[in-house]
């Protein structure tokens, strides 16, 4: 999986994320199917900045933005406040995507 394209794809085509995926990009794929819970939950297990980045846009869905702004900062991330929700998570699948390629992840 290479693009956000492929990403995509990948939620339409399954009902659950690979295990090879990492946790925070796994969180982004249930963020995305709707299912903010197993998100959160795994964003929150993830222990790490990627996870913390991730946790932050996932209090920013919930409408929670004082604590999105503490996991921002957890994640040494500017808090996001002009850009959608649909941006900042193309965002996200991007950098961690590039990451892996990478061999950052």
């Amino acid at each position: 999986m290479n693009t956000v394209s492929d990403f995509l794809r990948d939620l339409q085509g399954r009902d659950k994320p690979s295990d090879a995926l990492p946790v925070h990009l796994r969180a982004l794929w249930w963020a995305q199917k709707g299912d903010w819970d197993t998100a959160h939950d795994l964003a929150q297990d993830a222990a790490s900045q990627s996870g913390d980045w991730v946790h932050a846009y996932l209090h920013r869905v919930e409408g929670d933005l004082g604590n999105a702004a503490y996991w921002y900062r957890r994640a040494n991330q500017p808090v996001k406040a002009r850009e959608s929700l649909e941006e900042e998570w193309k965002e996200l699948v991007t950098f961690f995507l590039e990451s892996i390629q990478g061999g950052e992840e």
